[in-house]
């Protein structure tokens, strides 16, 4: 193939990604392999790519395309989530933009409407992945609202309730006044804000007395059904067995006595709102008090609340204030400190509300969970994330599971009846009827005569099976697929929905499999900007990741993301980094372009310098990809690149290849370039996971390749016995050559001049590198002396000295000057050491580290003031 002079990114990732999925590399089916499996944190059905993902699904690429590489039957099976508020939420959006209200639809209108939304912009995100590279084997692509994934939901709903794990119960629920839904606990942020402390004050019945109350609410009054006061608070022991009368609604209630009230807070007074505080609620049932519900769904006021019927709930809040001012009922504001239920999915202020809604007992299912993580049968990396996932796993409450909404899968009761237990459970409508007639004895009931429940369920309850469910492993528990490929490897997530979908994941997978979901799970960072805030459309600092791609290439983004993105760290992202990235795709491109332009001499016999230049990198690449697997096998993907990026950069690019190029019009012997090229080819291994399109790209150039033979089903490289004393030697040897380029450099000697050098001669020399020595340094003669000849310069790398011969090459008078300068600065400061070494104070008190230090630099210095007196005896 012809080689471009410029590497063209777009061009090689379209080619190279329609090679892969044309030949079917992604797709995986069982067979006698050791199974490598991955399945993707499914994005919402409508969602778009963004920084998040990126990182997400670079990592996960990473390591299934390493698996495919080490043999392994690599599956890493994508789809996406039907995201019940967001998609529900973007669908009623576009319905009003044309006019139409839900409410004026019945559900199945609604849910085609729904369908048509998720038909057109569905899955975009899907394909967005590609353009990264990720390697999903996308004939395996899901949906949770899939028909098998669909009846795989209801089957454990029907299941979990006949077991007794799924109740119907009237609970105090998190209420999302914007997306009219219930939410589980895990749904709900706190947040700190600045609002107010309201100071109110009731009329003691049947007198002339005032008792002040606290609140931050003060439109809830009109629900109040009691004051509350601590019985052991002697300030309002005359208050007992009194009534008091609520203001604005001049409503008579008890004044009850609580240990639960905190006498120190506010007042020491409470009043109680059954219906709007969860706290409330538990005193309200203790204490037999009325429920006065104030609020719409919307969280507007609805009729007990008079002439404020309709008012949203932060309007009515102000008027109300106002009025209780007029009254002479508010006697002071205090600013407040309040935390805030705010909604994960929507931002609104979260409502406390009384509810029938669906439950799962959790107590009992979390705790196989717990034992896994604290056993370390699945590892949390990094490990920091274990004692708060034990701390909420021992803490867990009971998952709320409905979901006023249409969009998901619909709860699968069937009521036959007013009452609240004339219910059935059950798969299907013909399922329900049978129940129906069983539980009633009523045979003359008819299918038209149930009633299934509106609600949804929560998408969290179809997405903590998903493991299972993408294998049809619910449905078919005994099937070769889900036996083949669970328990699946690896996980990679986000930390945020460690309890939302992990854990879940995990009390699934030991509910009902009996085992483990996966064995590792990867929890990334969160991406910020540079000013350490979490990216988002709404701040403007998230880039178009699409755009990324486009200006530096995937290869280029995925070296970027990774370059600094240790797990469970947050990511500070800098476009610099994708610029860094493409500039190592460029250097891999411009090593290749070199070593292919070289004319090769079949009869050219192998140099020296070529001959222990290679001996060297394959030590050192043995040595480099024992570290980079340890990295893996610790899940350090930004070190294993790191280790890739100087192995590949450093000793490859700029020593090897510079150690056996040919000379400028000469060919390079047959021999070296056939071992370099079986280098490129391991250095490409190691990358693909990393960079997998420019690295196929020159795979593919290097030889004549059948599809069997494509670098991503390639081998990875084995381990290989690591010669230290060679890298050792090289070490000094590159510290040698970079000591002549800085005389060179120093004194203005062109590279093109040839010099001669001297290694003083003792026990620690090696002359294993000397004719790499003598080709990068383009050292005419090489030889061993006893002592310094005059006329040279020298220096010191380590325990050997070397000499430079330089007459004629330099202003001798002047280099004189210039080391009498040097030898003074080195003298005053070899003096301040010795001054600070012999004060006692300091050698007694000091820590060895701080004394060892000190005793080197004393050493160093006393080496060099005596390389400086012997390049000026040489001189003069």
């Amino acid at each position: 193939m012809a080689i471009s002079q410029k590497y063209d990114a777009k061009q090689v990732e379209d080619k190279w990604y329609k090679y892969w999925m044309d030949n079917g590399y992604f797709h995986s089916e069982v067979d006698e392999r050791t199974p490598y499996t991955i399945v993707i944190p499914p994005p919402n059905v409508t969602g778009v790519l963004h920084m998040g993902h990126m990182l997400n699904n670079t990592l996960q690429d990473v390591l299934i395309r390493r698996a495919r590489l080490k043999g392994f039957n690599a599956c890493w099976v994508p789809g996406t989530d039907h995201a019940s508020i967001a998609t529900e939420a973007k669908v009623v959006a576009k319905l009003k933009s044309e006019g139409i209200d839900k409410n004026d639809l019945n559900r199945e209108e609604f849910l085609t409407h729904a369908w048509d939304w998720t038909h057109k912009h569905g899955g975009i995100i899907l394909e967005q992945l590609k353009k990264l590279g990720a390697s999903c084997d996308w004939e395996r692509t899901k949906f949770t609202m899939d028909e098998n994934m669909s009846a795989s939901v209801i089957k454990v709903f029907v299941d979990l309730y006949e077991k007794g794990m799924i109740y119907r119960g009237y609970r105090m629920v998190n209420w999302d006044p914007e997306a009219k839904t219930t939410l589980s606990d895990e749904e709900v942020i706190y947040q700190e804000k600045q609002g107010n402390l309201y100071y109110l004050q009731y009329r003691v019945e049947g007198s002339d007395e005032l008792v002040t109350i606290a609140t931050t609410r003060p439109e809830t009054i009109l629900g109040d059904s009691a004051i509350c006061i601590n019985p052991n608070d002697e300030r309002f022991a005359h208050l007992r067995g009194k009534k008091a009368i609520v203001p604005l609604v001049n409503r008579i209630i008890p004044i009850i006595e609580d240990e639960y009230v905190d006498i120190e807070f506010g007042t020491g007074c409470l009043k109680v709102t059954p219906a709007h505080d969860m706290n409330d609620k538990v005193l309200g049932e203790k204490h037999n008090l009325e429920v006065i519900d104030i609020l719409n769904d919307d969280a507007t006021l609805n009729s007990n609340a008079m002439h404020y019927q309709g008012m949203d709930r932060f309007d009515a809040r102000k008027a109300i204030v106002i009025e209780l001012e007029n009254l002479g009922v508010l006697v002071k504001t205090e600013t407040h400190i309040n935390k805030v239920g705010t909604s994960e999915r929507t931002g609104a202020v979260i409502e406390p509300k009384l509810s029938d809604q669906w439950f799962l007992k959790m107590k009992d299912l979390a705790q196989p969970a717990l034992d896994a993580v604290l056993e370390k049968e699945v590892n949390l990396v990094p490990e920091k994330f274990i004692n708060t996932y034990r701390h909420w796993m021992e803490n867990v409450r009971d998952w709320n599971i409905s979901r006023q909404l249409w969009w998901g899968q619909q709860i699968p009761a069937f009521f036959y009846g007013d009452g609240k237990e004339d219910f059935v459970v059950a798969e299907t409508i013909q399922g329900a009827l049978e129940k129906a007639i069983e539980k009633t004895g009523n045979s003359e009931l008819k299918i038209s005569d149930l009633k299934q429940d509106e609600d949804a369920l929560d998408t969290w309850f179809s997405s903590w099976l998903w493991p299972m469910s993408v294998f049809n492993g619910i449905l078919e528990p005994d099937n070769k697929e889900i036996n083949y490929y669970y328990p699946t490897n690896d996980l990679v997530t986000a930390p945020e929905i460690l309890f939302f979908w992990v854990a879940r994941m995990i009390i699934a997978g030991y509910e009902y499999r009996g085992e483990k979901p996966f064995t590792n799970v990867y929890l990334t960072g969160i991406v910020r900007d540079k000013q350490r805030r979490k990216m988002s459309k709404s701040l403007g600092n998230s880039p178009d990741p699409l755009d990324l791609i486009g200006q530096y290439g995937a290869d280029g983004v995925r070296v970027g993301m990774l370059l600094s993105s240790p797990a469970g760290n947050d990511l500070m992202f800098d476009e610099d980094l994708c610029k860094q990235g493409s500039g190592f795709v460029n250097k891999i491109w411009n090593s290749y372009k070199l070593i292919n332009s070289w004319e090769i001499d079949a009869e050219k016999e192998q140099n020296e310098a070529s001959k222990v230049a290679v001996s060297w990198y394959r030590s050192k690449f043995a040595k480099v990809l024992s570290e980079i697997e340890d990295h893996y096998s610790k899940y350090r993907i930004s070190d294993a690149l790191m280790a890739t990026y100087k192995l590949i950069w450093d000793d490859y690019c700029s020593w090897l290849l510079e150690m056996v190029k040919p000379t400028f019009g000469e060919a390079i012997d047959k021999k070296t370039y056939d071992e370099v090229i079986t280098i490129l080819e391991d250095n490409l291994k190691v990358l693909h996971p990393f960079v997998p399109f420019i690295s196929e790209e020159i795979w593919q150039h290097l030889n004549n390749r059948s599809k069997e033979e494509a670098l991503i089903i390639s081998k990875w490289p084995e381990a290989a016995e690591v010669d230290q004393n060679i890298i050792n030697e090289f070490a000094v040897a590159s510290e040698v050559i970079a000591g002549i380029r800085n005389i060179r450099k120093d004194k203005n000697i062109s590279f093109k001049d040839q010099i001669a050098l001297d290694i003083l001669n003792n026990e620690n020399s090696s002359d294993t590198f000397n004719a790499v020595i003598q080709k990068m340094g383009n050292v005419s003669t090489l030889k061993y002396v006893e002592k310094q000849v005059e006329g040279t310069l020298s220096f010191r790398v380590r325990s050997n000295e070397y000499f430079i011969p330089i007459e004629g090459a330099i202003d001798v008078n002047a280099e004189i000057k210039k080391l009498e300068e040097e030898l003074k600065y080195t003298q005053g400061f070899l003096k301040s050491v010795e001054k600070k070494l012999s004060n006692e104070r300091f050698v007694s008190n000091a820590p060895d580290s701080v004394v060892a230090v000190e005793k080197a630099k004393q050493a160093d210095a006393q080496a060099k003031i005596e390389t400086i007196k012997a390049s000026l005896r040489a001189l003069k």
